[in-house]
């Protein structure tokens, strides 16, 4: 088998041409998305933009001092990657926790989790990517009386902690 039979579904000759690499360019981004309070977001890659099957994509916008209500996204796990700004992410069953992600850093949010974005800088709006495991758009706006202050978590995984996290 060649390596161009190797990578076409079995039995189907694909039109590369017209179900292959999809570019979306930044004024096509679609802003007609469930939204959350306090954030804009615009749909990138989609079925409708790209053909995608099993994830979504868009950007996320939170002007200066502002910040989202408490949400979740069902079942769908979500990833954000900071671009610019500061984000400090709230999240629990009451916005117990909270931990912050500036550029470069990426944040995972699991199926069902409440949580909210902020952005932490009074003068700078944060810019994200966000992807999303699936093309639903899935967006459940809680009403939740956060807890004052929420606890400060410092690790990113069981391997890597912060200093802080030992005191």
């Amino acid at each position: 088998m060649s390596a161009a039979d190797a990578s076409q579904p079995p039995g189907a000759a694909v039109d590369w041409r017209e179900h292959g690499v999809r570019i979306v360019r930044a004024g096509a981004l679609d802003a007609n998305t469930p939204q959350t309070p306090g954030m804009q977001r615009a749909a990138a890659i989609t079925h409708a933009t790209a053909g995608a099957n099993k994830l979504w994509a868009g950007t996320v916008t939170i002007h200066a001092d502002a910040k989202t209500g408490a949400h979740h996204h069902g079942d769908l796990e979500s990833v954000i990657y900071v671009v610019s700004g500061r984000a400090r992410m709230r999240w629990g069953a009451r916005l117990e926790f909270t931990a912050e992600a500036g550029p470069g850093d990426f944040i995972y949010v699991p199926p069902f989790v409440p949580h909210q974005e902020i952005n932490a800088s009074t003068d700078e709006p944060l810019a994200c990517v966000l992807v999303r495991s699936g093309q639903e758009p899935v967006v459940v706006n809680l009403d939740l009386q956060p807890v004052e202050p929420p606890e400060e978590v410092f690790w990113v995984d069981d391997i890597h902690q912060h200093p802080r996290a030992a005191c």
